[in-house]
């Protein structure tokens, strides 16, 4: 009787060939590292389910929460954040004066009670963080979804549904993992947050400035996920022309982020956005 055990490759092999059982939980999770090609067909080859794209992405959110926290019951770190978002919430309320639409008063006040909610981080602050966090996080998510599906769906003609967008997205949750935990601990080494882990965020660049847009872009894992889930996308919509794929996710998140930047500098409110 032979010793031998199969990889985890040549059972992702075996499921696509036989058609027969579904990859389980873990090996999904594993195969998007190893060999995400073939993770992504099997997942295709099978009815698209909710769970598949819930789970990622729920995992996800709970590590943002927890790492969140973590954060901000750190004294040093929790100061370093209040003080930056302080600075940028006064700048707008400033613009938001020149412009006319507050008086200088009235600004002064809503800044105080910023100020105050920032500096009391209690339990009903760390209770709407979080539901913050799934909140936007999961709207964020859909409509990032649904721009990706039009985008497949009528320039490259794929042939799929917007759950398989939101599967091929939410997949890559396990690369973000990796990324969300090394910034938090890039930010307790570093005694600052970090946003993620580009150039921007390690040499802690302005990202409302061009030089910090460009470094932001300078990413490793950030490319790491677009480039899974462009190979995602088209295994998910059946298609063999891989590269078109990785020109247009490549694109969207480049051209996005150049048109998120520059409306952030006719609309300051969207500077939250940019870093």
């Amino acid at each position: 009787m032979s010793n031998f055990e199969p990889t985890s490759d040549q059972k992702l092999d075996d499921t696509i060939k036989s058609g027969e059982s579904e990859l389980s939980f873990s090996d999904k999770m594993i195969g998007i590292f190893s060999e995400p090609g073939k993770t992504y067909e099997s997942i295709s080859d099978h009815p698209l389910r909710t769970i598949d794209w819930m789970l990622p992405f729920f995992i996800l959110l709970i590590i943002v929460s927890a790492t969140q926290l973590l954060l901000m019951s750190n004294k040093e770190l929790h100061s370093v954040i209040v003080e930056k978002q302080m600075t940028k919430i006064q700048n707008n309320f400033e613009n938001m004066v020149k412009e006319g639409k507050m008086s200088q008063e009235d600004a002064d006040k809503q800044i105080s009670i910023i100020q105050d909610r920032m500096d009391n981080f209690g339990a009903l602050q760390m209770v709407l963080t979080i539901v913050g966090i799934f909140i936007g996080g999961f709207i964020i998510f859909f409509l990032i979804a649904g721009i990706y599906f039009l985008f497949v769906k009528f320039v490259l003609k794929g042939e799929g549904s917007y759950t398989s967008v939101l599967i091929a997205s939410s997949m890559t949750s396990y690369i973000v993992i990796i990324q969300v935990i090394l910034a938090a601990i890039f930010a307790f080494m570093m005694g600052r947050p970090f946003q993620d882990t580009s150039l921007a965020s390690f040499l802690d660049s302005d990202r409302s400035t061009y030089l910090g847009f460009f470094l932001s872009k300078l990413d490793l894992i950030s490319i790491w996920v677009y480039a899974v889930l462009a190979i995602g996308l088209s295994k998910m919509f059946k298609s063999k022309n891989t590269s078109a794929y990785f020109i247009v996710i490549f694109g969207i998140w480049l051209i996005g982020g150049f048109i998120l930047f520059f409306i952030a500098k006719s609309i300051p409110f969207f500077n939250s956005f940019i870093g």
